[in-house]
């Protein structure tokens, strides 16, 4: 199945590698958590959809537990597809396939989850097809691990340097939708209000609404210790940084070191920085 991606993600996401060795993985507190409120807490041998996968950041989470999950991981992007088929998790069948056309047989899953993924995709079209491969009653769980730099303009940074990074990388806006931007929850707002005269007259135009209302939601806190290369790298997974060229990367370089020597910035005696972020989760039940 030939996908295709904005030309924006299919270049700055190219170096699967960096991104699987410098993208962090997700705390133990927030996965406990995140599973429990979808429901896969202690369910054995459950079929679990996972749309966008990547290199299998969270793919890896859920190979490791205890409960045997049975994970159809879909990714549109081919070396991304490449590197987390290279990891041959068990229990996961990697497929090519984007959110809004899955390989995958309705009302297959248990569960469906999009880590890291669903403000690229978060449109109706997506929406019909995820309740198309999920069982009634199933839960759309959705995770993100949001570095301080990368957040929501509304959110609060930690420190000033994070907070710099953070004003510094908003110019680079491309248009192209992102967690920052917080446009992700209005494809659940924009379902049709399911009032008694609303699902009668719905049921014979297939505009009802197809998950619940409002969204759970949960964050955990963190703090990681980086060292000034390290923290580089993980910010240029960023594929609006990963992108610049030339004079552009120059000068993102030179902001970069130049924020990260500023007298907020806290290092350990090894020279480390700590960096900052939460990893934020939202669910939904399948209607």
């Amino acid at each position: 199945m030939a996908t295709k991606l904005p030309q924006a993600a299919e270049e700055g996401f190219k170096d699967a590698n960096a991104y699987d060795e410098h993208r962090p993985s997700y705390p133990t507190e927030a996965v406990e958590a995140f599973l429990r409120n979808i429901q896969l807490t202690g369910q054995d041998e459950v079929n679990v959809v996972e749309i966008a996968s990547g290199t299998g950041k969270f793919t890896e989470v859920l190979a490791a537990r205890p409960e045997r999950f049975l994970v159809k991981a879909v990714e549109p992007h081919g070396p991304m597809r490449d590197k987390l088929a290279e990891k041959d998790l068990p229990g996961v069948e990697v497929l090519d396939g984007k959110a809004e056309k899955m390989p995958i047989d309705d009302e297959w899953g248990d569960a469906c989850i999009a880590a890291q993924a669903f403000h690229w995709f978060s449109s109706s079209e997506a929406l019909k097809e995820i309740h198309r491969v999920l069982r009634p009653g199933a839960v759309l769980g959705m995770i993100w691990n949001i570095d301080d730099y990368n957040k929501p303009q509304a959110w609060s940074a930690t420190t000033e340097w994070e907070q710099k990074l953070n004003e510094f990388l908003w110019t680079f806006d491309d248009g192209l939708p992102r967690f920052r931007h917080q446009k992700w929850q209005e494809v659940f707002e924009r379902q049709p209000p399911s009032t008694p005269f609303q699902v009668i007259r719905d049921t014979f135009t297939d505009h009802l609404p197809r998950f619940s209302l409002p969204l759970g939601e949960g964050r955990h806190r963190w703090t990681i210790w980086l060292s000034e290369e390290a923290l580089w790298a993980r910010f240029n997974t960023l594929s609006q940084i990963a992108v610049l060229k030339g004079e552009e990367r120059e000068a993102a370089v030179k902001f970069f070191k130049e924020t990260i020597s500023g007298a907020d910035v806290e290092r350990n005696e090894k020279g480390d920085i700590a960096a900052h972020g939460v990893t934020y989760y939202a669910w939904t039940d399948r209607l």
